[in-house]
């Protein structure tokens, strides 16, 4: 695995940025198709769509600096501002990249009388491909998303070229729950893992494509809002069950802990899996009422009222 996707000279290009840029790309395409087609004002929902990006980064780098702050602590003033800020190092949370993006349509919903859901629902299949470049972006890294050391036969040894997973599991080390040295050997002047662990990234990106081939299903719903709610539940019950319980995070709230080379690599519970039980309730109890309701008929505002709309306004 090499992080790098382009070099020229000391300026280089992370296969991460690219990889998630191509997801946005396609999302745009296919959300700006969805919203001409549903009559929908094409140019605000364009609008909307670059401030949900930029706060959305916001957003993503401000809660994983929050929720990873030990990676910070130590750091001298004036440094540690720019290390906060720094996202060619690493570090984004999903979870505060779409809080970041629904507060940009709250925003919009708000100032233009909208209705919040026929907008938000076309952002999903977007959201599904960022996930899917994002976690293949984390493949390429090799150090990012781990998974814990396991003795499943699905265990994935990665190769010693990911000189950069090595080093930094073996030596710095985040999860303090699990002393990875005794995993960790000198090959060739390098440090080398050679435990099997769960392939956490791969697990990601299967959770992204399902997620993407569903939300064409559900965005055949008339009902505005069943697209939103449907990701948010399944993508809180994925990401919990199939990736977050096998990824090497700390446990905040420490119920089950199996990790080791005779161990399945379960732990419970991470801060994820904490923030994931809330939303999948919510996103159970928001699809009942959203199904109670009537068809949505009116898909958006007319080709008249769209050429004659104010132009939007930056949040």
């Amino acid at each position: 695995m090499d992080p790098v996707f382009l070099k020229i000279g000391s300026f280089t290009i992370a296969w991460y940025g690219v990889l998630i840029t191509l997801g946005i790309v396609a999302g745009v395409w296919v959300g700006t198709k969805m919203a001409r087609e549903r009559g929908l004002n094409v140019g605000l929902f364009n609008d909307m769509i670059l401030w949900a990006i930029i706060w959305g980064l916001v957003g993503a780098r401000l809660v994983f600096v929050l929720t990873s702050w030990q990676q910070f602590a130590g750091i001298p003033f004036p440094r540690i501002l720019f290390d906060i800020i720094n996202l060619r190092t690493g570090g984004i949370s999903i979870h505060g990249g779409l809080i970041g993006g629904i507060l940009v349509l709250l925003y919009y919903t708000w100032r233009y009388k909208l209705n919040f859901y026929q907008y938000a629902d076309l952002f999903v299949p977007g959201v599904a491909y960022g996930i899917i470049g994002g976690r293949i972006g984390n493949i390429m890294n090799g150090t990012d998303t781990v998974g814990r050391v396991t003795g499943w036969p699905i265990g994935f040894r990665w190769p010693d070229s990911a000189r950069a997973f090595h080093e930094g599991m073996c030596i710095k080390n985040p999860n303090p729950t699990m002393d990875l040295s005794q995993y960790c050997q000198q090959l060739h002047g390098q440090i080398v893992m050679t435990a099997p662990v769960h392939f956490t990234q791969l697990y990601g990106v299967i959770i992204g494509i399902i997620l993407a081939i569903a939300a064409f299903f559900w965005l055949r719903s008339r009902k505005a809002g069943w697209a939103f709610w449907q990701f948010w539940l399944w993508y809180s019950v994925l990401r919990a069950g199939v990736e977050e319980t096998f990824r090497l995070n700390p446990l905040p709230l420490k119920t089950y802990l199996s990790q080791g080379l005779h161990e399945a690599g379960i732990g419970l519970w991470t801060e994820t899996h904490l923030i994931s039980l809330p939303l999948i309730v919510v996103s159970l109890w928001m699809l009942l009422r959203i199904r109670n309701k009537p068809d949505t008929h009116d898909r958006g505002t007319t080709t008249s009222s769209l050429r004659a709309s104010p132009p939007p306004e930056h949040p």
